[in-house]
């Protein structure tokens, strides 16, 4: 089992970048892959990006364009979201979430087992 909290929202301008956050305990978080996903309110949660375990592979979302990126360091236990060119169409709460694969990543929110609560990230116009 492992444990996952979020940090690194805010409020910024169009335009801005944010790096969240994911920080994990418990199991060995070398072994889980770790997505990312937002929600808005109103809306169904959404799947923004995902990494691998020992970031063999990435994956992004199509609205994403180039403007993300993903990284992990398993001797920190952390998962990284650089954020760049935020558009107020970002703006939502942010979650990470882990899942336990041989390889590989999942889209799929309903499949991982293990969330965060959450770090709202803002852009204004």
């Amino acid at each position: 089992q492992v444990t996952l909290r979020e940090s690194g929202g805010g409020l910024v301008q169009s335009g801005g970048s944010l790096k969240l956050s994911c920080a994990a305990s418990g199991d060995d978080f070398s072994s889980y892959a770790i997505g990312w996903f937002r929600q808005a309110p109103g809306k169904d949660r959404e799947f923004v990006a995902a990494i691998s375990r020992r970031a063999f592979t990435t994956h992004f979302a199509s609205f994403v364009k180039g403007r993300f990126t993903i990284s992990r360091d398993d001797a920190k236990n952390t998962v990284s979201l650089q954020m760049n060119s935020l558009q107020p169409a970002d703006t939502a709460s942010y979650l990470c979430a882990a899942i336990t694969l041989t390889g590989g990543i999942s889209i799929a929110a309903a499949e991982y087992p293990y969330w965060g609560h959450g770090t709202q990230v803002t852009v204004s116009s």
